[in-house]
């Protein structure tokens, strides 16, 4: 960063921002350190909201709408914040073929929410991904950053079940 310019406030006074900040100075607050200070951001925090997109977008010096335009193409990146378990469902040509619409529509059935839909409860999130690039594998389905290959119904609600600690492992 030139001598003499600051960056500006943080959206709130919350130590987390020194991390994103950090992130940032590593990149010298370039531009170019766009998609990495949103993953701080995203890391830090669990989801990119308005002032930290600002926050961002002012630091790093470039458009809000940039910011946004990145932050709603990566699949990545989420605007709200997500549940304590994550479920992403592959829909790529392979996954869907091989049963993703399916897996997608049991999760949906079994738990009653819609993909990009959260649990009243806050256990858990259902998101899609269009590919993930494990084609081989379809269907595929990531559960808390879990990779499951060739997936099923039940093993798939059985997975979150585990992991939402609802059934006690074998």
């Amino acid at each position: 960063m030139l001598r003499g310019t600051s960056i500006p406030q943080p959206p709130s006074q919350d130590k987390r921002w020194k991390i994103i900040e950090t992130t940032m100075r590593r990149n010298d607050f370039q531009p170019q350190a766009l998609i990495e200070s949103l993953h701080s951001v995203q890391q830090t925090f669990g989801f990119l909201d308005i002032p930290s997109m600002r926050w961002v977008a002012a630091a790093l010096k470039v458009p809000l709408s940039k910011v946004y335009g990145v932050a709603t193409f990566y699949h990545f990146f989420t605007l709200k914040p997500q549940g304590k378990h994550v479920c992403v469902v592959c829909m790529g040509t392979a996954c869907y073929i091989k049963g993703g619409k399916q897996l997608l529509d049991e999760v949906q059935r079994h738990y009653g929410i819609a993909e990009g839909q959260t649990t009243k409860d806050g256990e858990l999130s259902l998101a899609v991904a269009r590919c993930i690039g494990a084609c081989g594998l379809a269907p595929v389905v990531v559960v808390d950053g879990q990779v499951m290959a060739k997936s099923t119904s039940p093993q798939l609600i059985e997975t979150i079940e585990t992991k939402m600690e609802r059934k006690q492992p074998v």
